[in-house]
């Protein structure tokens, strides 16, 4: 007997979906920075047993959209909500701020279920834990709630055999060797945006998109030419930082955290160019993989 689905997370910005993601995985898919918005994409990260494929969907944050950009992001969201077997909906337990009724509103009446995790209990204590699990025991009556820290992994190994039990029986949807639906180039893209999201502040990371222009790979070496665009010419000037020191700090930790990802050495060259409003174009934010 062999199971098989599809478990979906969501959540608000910074909750921690992709921590989770990748705690489940073993293995870093998905960006992960203190910073909201981190994710943009839907990522697919696929988990293999003998008898078992979980194909885990994690999603950008589910937030109210101001331009082209975000409004994209929520169709990913929105995309999300369609087709699962298992929801797992992730709340920060330190976010005081109400819950969007969109998204409550959608898990109650979805046919399949859900298992709320309350997040980042390590950083709160039993009184709070109760009074949040009291809370989303009365919004969303018919899920399972589970206390964890995704990012310290714990109560983590409890959602593994839960989200086996729920999965219907079905062969495998995709190879048994395969962990991710996204391409080399697209983890190359988001290597090099996490580090921008650490090393600049304000408004400079949610400018940036990273589009990777070459990705050749030798026996024991791969060569990659990355482009960093900007919205303003300000920008591109504190992207390279003063004698390109900036740039270079941001290429030489993308490239370790590549190396380790692609298990080879990286040649990486990074360029920065402007396309300007490129958040609020459509055919800009298409061609960016904003479909």
């Amino acid at each position: 007997m062999h199971k098989a689905g599809f478990v979906n997370i969501v959540g608000k910005p910074n909750a921690g979906k992709s921590t989770l993601l990748n705690q489940l995985m073993g293995e870093k898919l998905a960006i992960v920075t203190q910073k909201a918005q981190t994710t943009r994409h839907r990522i697919f990260g696929i988990y293999n047993e003998e008898d078992l494929q979980i194909v885990f969907s994690d999603t950008p944050g589910v937030l109210d959209p101001k331009y082209g950009l975000q409004e994209k992001m929520m169709d990913f969201v929105k995309d999300s909500l369609q087709d699962a077997d298992v929801f797992l909906f992730i709340v920060d337990i330190l976010d005081k701020t109400e819950p969007f009724e969109y998204l409550v509103d959608k898990l109650n009446k979805i046919p399949v279920p859900v298992l709320i995790l309350v997040n980042k209990i390590d950083e709160s204590n039993q009184q709070d834990l109760e009074k949040v699990m009291e809370l989303w025991h009365e919004r969303i009556p018919k899920a399972e709630i589970l206390p964890i820290s995704a990012l310290k992994g714990f109560n983590t190994d409890v959602i593994l055999p839960k989200l086996k039990s729920l999965l219907p029986e079905n062969p495998p949807y995709y190879g048994k060797d395969q962990y991710t639906d996204k391409p080399e180039r697209f983890f190359v893209n988001e290597t090099v945006r996490e580090k921008i999201l650490l090393n600049y502040d304000k408004e400079i990371p949610y400018s940036v998109e990273v589009v990777t222009e070459q990705f050749k790979e030798t026996e024991g070496m791969i060569f990659i030419d990355a482009v960093i665009y900007v919205e303003r010419d300000t920008q591109k000037g504190i992207i390279i930082g003063h004698k390109g020191d900036a740039i270079k700090k941001v290429g030489t930790e993308a490239r370790i955290d590549l190396e380790k990802f692609f298990s080879k050495k990286i040649h990486l060259n990074l360029f920065v160019k402007v396309k300007k409003d490129w958040r609020k174009n459509d055919r800009d934010l298409k061609n960016f993989g904003y479909r």
